[in-house]
């Protein structure tokens, strides 16, 4: 029997409190963050600003240190040097040389993970294509690029070494319709490859399209955790589509199931929300926040 392969990433009471002059705790940026990603699934942290999303992915890449509990990260202590080789992150803002060239740019980052002359070549011009950079813009310098396409390059930058795990914060930011279908479809492309994508993103439309689980935050705490789809669903209302119903038995879901033979139930479901209603919902349940506030997703 084939063993299921260990989780990409593994969260237990994930906290940092940041504290004041005096060492009292002054702010819970992360409160208590439980939750495992599987390989190959793509996964959303989803919050307002200040919920403690970008402190979880910092967390996750050792930029910061945990004050309580621990990360794990492709089966390493998070930081640590080898499971780094194993990360892609695209930044909110990606912070590249503006004078290189896309070429360049992605020669400079294939240095720095040591890929072969041969290999790193063919790399470059794979990821180029991938992220949709034309001939003419690989060879123009990222000082002339569009916020479109400098999040292609930055994509580009973090794929560079074929990583396992990829980070991404509101990778769709700046791209036009069309590109943010693109960019999606870039993410599933990831997905089927069996790369493992932890998404963060204010879209809340982008995320439902793409993300196979995701976890709510709110000022630190974690809120909701589950698969998109389960978490959509009204499980208190049921709705039954029946075909051939005769007037007469309207008065009686039961009675027409079982006597009228003309009558066919063609589905029974529960019916769906959207990912920006869950969210405002939980949000105002769980707080108490007004309308106004819970809007400002960001």
């Amino acid at each position: 029997m084939a063993s299921h392969p260990p989780p990409a990433v593994v969260a237990e009471n994930l906290t940092k409190i940041y504290r004041d002059f005096w060492g009292r705790p002054k702010v819970f940026a992360l409160d208590g963050l439980n939750l495992q990603l599987e390989k190959g699934e793509v996964f959303g942290l989803l919050g307002p600003n200040g919920s403690g999303k970008s402190t979880t992915i910092k967390l996750l890449l050792g930029l910061i240190f945990p004050s309580r509990g621990s990360a794990t990260v492709l089966g390493r202590r998070a930081g640590d040097v080898r499971a780094a080789e194993g990360i892609g992150f695209l930044p909110e803002e990606s912070y590249l040389y503006r004078f290189l060239n896309a070429e360049e740019t992605l020669d400079f980052y294939g240095r720095l993970f040591r890929i072969p002359r041969s290999s790193r070549k063919r790399r470059i011009h794979e990821l180029l294509d991938l992220v949709g950079l034309d001939a003419k813009a690989r060879k123009r310098s990222l000082r002339e690029y569009s916020k479109g396409m400098s999040r292609r390059i930055g994509l580009a930058q973090a794929l560079i070494n074929d990583p396992e795990l990829i980070l991404l914060d509101e990778p769709t930011t700046g791209l036009d319709p069309i590109g943010t279908r693109e960019m999606k479809d870039l993410i599933l492309l990831l997905k089927e490859q069996g790369k493992t994508v932890l998404l963060c993103s204010h879209l809340l439309a982008d995320v439902q399209d793409v993300c196979d689980r995701i976890v709510i935050l709110f000022r630190g705490k974690q809120l909701r955790l589950g698969r998109v789809k389960e978490l959509l669903e009204d499980r208190d209302i049921t709705q039954l589509q029946v075909r051939g119903l005769s007037g007469h038995l309207r008065k009686s879901l039961e009675e027409m199931i079982a006597k009228d033979a003309k009558a066919e139930l063609v589905d029974v479901s529960h019916p769906t929300s959207t990912l920006e209603e869950l969210f405002l919902r939980v949000i105002r349940e769980q707080t108490g926040v007004t309308d106004e506030t819970s809007r400002q997703v960001g």
